[in-house]
């Protein structure tokens, strides 16, 4: 399921990036929501199939605060970002004329921009929470199965809902692949 995310995300990037048509705010967008989701997937997914390998859970108290500092900084990125593409499909069905105008390159890197330092900031000012909060830990099956759901399931069928119902990538990654064999 990781390689599937990793590899399903690489490919929007890789044919939204070859193909001069899909240069637009909404691939824009997707392309730079599929990088967050390979990166959130990244966060996790290696260590906790390390532990798989090994049979072992342990984590340093080090490494702990640095995996939910990312895990959580590319999850509420992942969010804004959602946010920020929503945002463009609400501009290009209720102001379709104007579409182009609103949309402007430099707005659509302003968008991208603030969505990511915003989580920077945010994560500086509330890591002090992590020093500060207690170190209880509960652990269920169904916080592992519902862990498991977000931080694996969710990026890898990404792709295929955002992209791979779509003609314009379907297009895109036929010729790509074209390009490559």
């Amino acid at each position: 399921m990781y390689l599937i995310s990793v590899f399903g995300n690489l490919l929007i990037i890789l044919a939204v990036n070859s193909d001069s048509h899909l240069h637009t705010p909404m691939y824009f967008f997707l392309s730079n929501l599929s990088f967050v989701d390979i990166c959130f997937t990244s966060t996790t997914i290696p260590k906790m199939l390390w532990n798989i390998q090994t049979q072992s859970k342990v984590i340093t108290y080090e490494g702990c605060i640095t995996q939910m500092y990312f895990f959580v900084l590319f999850a509420v990125l992942d969010d804004l970002l959602l946010t920020v593409m929503a945002y463009d499909r609400f501009v290009a069905i209720c102001h379709p004329l104007n579409y182009m105008v609103i949309m402007n390159p430099w707005l659509c890197g302003v968008l991208v921009l603030v969505s990511w330092l915003l989580v920077v900031s945010l994560f500086y000012c509330t890591s002090l929470g992590v020093y500060l909060g207690s170190a209880g830990t509960h652990s269920s099956h169904s916080s592992a199965t519902a862990s498991v759901m977000y931080t694996v399931v969710t990026p890898m069928l990404n792709p295929f809902i955002y992209s791979l119902r779509n003609k314009d990538i379907k297009r895109a990654l036929k010729a790509f692949m074209g390009q490559q064999f």
